[in-house]
C-alpha cells in the first residue's frame, strides 16, 4: 500500500516533540480531590507510575485508572516507566479501597490495571476477580473495564476474571510482532492473541492496543488489526509513545495526526465497533465512551 503522509523524523536522540503533543498541565479542584482520595487510600494509578501525559486532562475530570497488585513490575519492557524488580507487597485488602475510591470519585465507569506478578501462581488473577467484586459490591450502577496481563498463559487464571464478567477485558497487544524481542521482551504475540480469543469467546467485549513511532510500519498496524479481529477483538486504542527517560526505548517517529486518522478509518473498515486514534490516546483514555459504544 502506498501511503506516505508525512511524520516527523526523530532519529537524533532527544527529538522535539511537535505541537499536537502538547498537554495540560496538572491543576485545578478535581486534580486536588482525586489526589487526596488516591494518597488516602494507599492506592497506585497507571496515570503515575506509567507517566502517562493525560494525567492533568484525566485527573482534572474527576477520574483515574487504578493500578492494583503493587507498583513494582516483574517484566523489563522497553517501553514503559513502571519500576521493574522483585515486588514487595501483596495487599488483599487493596480490592475494597479501590472500591471505595470508586464510590468517594462517583465514577460511572471504573478501568482497572495492574503491574505484571510473574512470580504469583495466578499472575495476580484471584486480585482482579476481588476487585471487580468489590467495585460492582459497592457500586452497582458502575461499569467495569479491566486492562489485564497475559497470565504467562495461565488459561486457568484468565478464567478467574472472565468468570466475573468484567464489563469490558482489555489485554494490549503494545506493538507489532516483528518489535516484540526489543519492546516487549518478556510477552509473546501469540499469547496475546489467543487471550482475547478466549475472552471473546467467553462473550465478552473484548478491547487491545497498540503504540506506533517505535519503528512500525503502516502494513505492519494493519496486519495488527487484521489479526486482533480475526480473534474477534471489538475495541482498538492507538496512541503515539512517548519515551518516558533515557533509558527507555527511543522514538522512532512522531506520527503524524493524519496518521492516526487514516488508522482509524482503516480500523472501523475492518469491523471494530470504536477506535480511538490519536497522538495522546492510551488504553484508558475517553474509556467510558468505549463501553458506551
Amino acid at each position: 500500500m502506498d501511503f506516505t503522509l508525512p511524520v516527523i523524523d526523530a532519529s537524533e536522540s532527544r527529538p522535539r516533540r511537535p505541537e499536537w503533543l502538547r498537554v495540560k498541565l496538572p491543576y485545578g479542584g478535581q486534580y486536588a480531590r482525586v489526589r487526596e482520595i488516591i494518597d488516602r487510600h494507599r492506592l497506585h494509578t497507571v496515570c503515575e507510575s506509567a507517566r502517562c501525559p493525560n494525567i492533568g486532562e484525566c485527573w482534572g475530570a474527576g477520574t483515574a485508572t487504578f493500578m492494583i497488585l503493587g507498583n513494582i513490575c516483574t517484566r523489563s519492557c522497553g517501553f514503559c516507566a513502571v519500576i521493574t524488580g522483585r515486588p514487595t507487597e501483596l495487599d488483599l485488602e487493596e480490592p475494597y479501597r479501590v472500591a471505595e475510591a470508586v464510590r468517594l470519585m462517583g465514577l460511572k465507569h471504573a478501568v482497572v490495571t495492574s503491574v505484571n506478578r510473574d512470580e504469583l501462581r495466578d499472575g495476580g488473577a484471584s486480585v482482579f476477580a476481588m476487585t471487580i467484586r468489590e467495585i460492582r459490591r459497592l457500586n452497582p450502577d458502575t461499569t467495569v473495564e479491566v486492562l489485564i496481563p497475559d497470565f504467562k498463559g495461565n488459561w486457568e487464571a484468565l478464567q478467574l476474571v472472565l468468570d466475573e464478567r468484567p464489563d469490558i477485558l482489555n489485554h494490549n497487544t503494545e506493538t507489532v510482532p516483528r518489535l516484540y524481542p526489543t519492546v516487549r521482551p518478556q510477552a509473546r504475540y501469540e499469547r496475546s492473541l489467543e487471550l482475547l480469543r478466549r475472552a471473546k469467546e467467553a462473550g465478552l467485549v473484548t478491547k487491545s492496543g497498540i503504540m506506533v513511532g517505535l519503528g512500525e510500519t503502516f502494513e505492519e498496524v494493519l496486519e495488527v488489526m487484521d489479526d486482533l479481529r480475526a480473534v474477534g477483538c471489538d475495541i482498538l486504542t492507538i496512541g503515539q509513545y512517548l519515551q518516558p527517560t533515557r533509558l527507555h526505548l527511543p522514538v522512532v517517529e512522531y506520527v503524524h495526526p493524519d496518521v492516526f486518522a487514516r488508522y482509524r478509518e482503516e480500523g472501523l473498515r475492518r469491523g471494530f465497533r470504536h477506535v480511538e486514534s490519536g497522538p495522546l490516546v492510551r488504553s484508558s483514555y475517553h474509556a467510558e465512551r468505549h463501553v458506551a459504544r
